[in-house]
């Protein structure tokens, strides 16, 4: 059931939701707006029909229109949006100090209206929000390094983790999490039609959200070594289910250096198709 409403004492008989259903299910010819008959499982619960109504007549999916956020004029322009992903840098030093945790759970909060596939909106989205527990899954993923090397189980192309794990164990020093404070894994189910693409989109939301609140990200695809391929017993330890694939980590926290320009790109690749 996609527990289609109208509310008849808002709604103005405009015809906008039936003409924006992407599948073509929600007959506007009637008095007010109604599935049509036999096609409510071709709804792809995109809620496109609640979000376009002007007077928040159409409540879809138990969602009340009441509780969405408003569209305004109170947009990034492109000049700031350019700027952002122009500037964004990977973080590699950080400060010590702990992000707020109604901080972090906004970001993630947000993070979760990235577009996924289908619109099955199954990513997972695993946050490490405090330095005690980071602190445990350093140590876990370190120890596991070790172990796989002393069990002749790291192969050669990941031969570079032993000595960041020697490093760690001899020196303190953390190349590996770069002493940030805060990690966020994003996975999906296997069985969807792309886990890795949507827990992707899902990471460049939180990355850009989080820059523009001032928050340094670094993209940690030697974490995700250590989870998918040397112990992934571990995916299993810290809440990741046996059925998902894991995109990326992201490491982040305030950062501790600040640029004062961007990078110079090494120019665009470009395909300009033409028939």
């Amino acid at each position: 059931m996609i527990d289609f409403k109208i509310n008849t004492e808002r709604c103005i008989q405009c015809g906008l939701c039936s003409q924006e259903c992407p599948m073509m299910i929600i007959n506007g010819k009637t008095e007010y707006p109604e599935i049509k008959e036999g096609k409510e499982g071709q709804c792809i619960r995109c809620q496109h029909c609640l979000a376009v109504c002007p007077t928040a007549a159409l409540s879809i999916l138990g969602k009340n229109p009441d509780q969405s956020e408003p569209v305004t004029n109170e947009l990034p322009t492109p000049e700031e949006m350019g700027r952002l992903i122009k500037t964004r840098r990977s973080i590699r030093k950080f400060k010590p100090e702990e992000l707020a945790p109604e901080l972090i759970h906004e970001l993630v909060e947000t993070t979760a209206f990235a577009p996924t596939g289908h619109n099955k909106n199954a990513v997972l989205l695993s946050v490490v929000d405090n330095k005690s527990d980071l602190a445990k899954l350093r140590t876990l993923v370190y120890d596991s390094i070790k172990q796989a090397q002393d069990e002749g189980r790291l192969p050669a192309s990941q031969a570079v983790l032993f000595n960041l794990q020697r490093l760690w164990a001899s020196k303190q020093i953390d190349v590996l999490f770069r002493d940030a404070p805060h990690l966020l894994i994003a996975s999906a189910p296997k069985s969807i039609t792309t886990p890795l693409i949507d827990s992707s989109i899902a990471l460049s939301y939180f990355e850009l959200l989080a820059n523009s609140n001032g928050i340094g990200t670094l993209w940690n695809g030697m974490v995700k070594w250590v989870i998918d391929e040397i112990n992934p017993a571990l995916a299993r330890q810290i809440g990741i289910p046996e059925d998902h694939v894991i995109a990326s980590v992201i490491v982040f926290g305030k950062p501790a250096v600040k640029y004062a320009r961007a990078v110079q790109s090494e120019g665009l690749n470009l395909n300009r198709i033409s028939f």
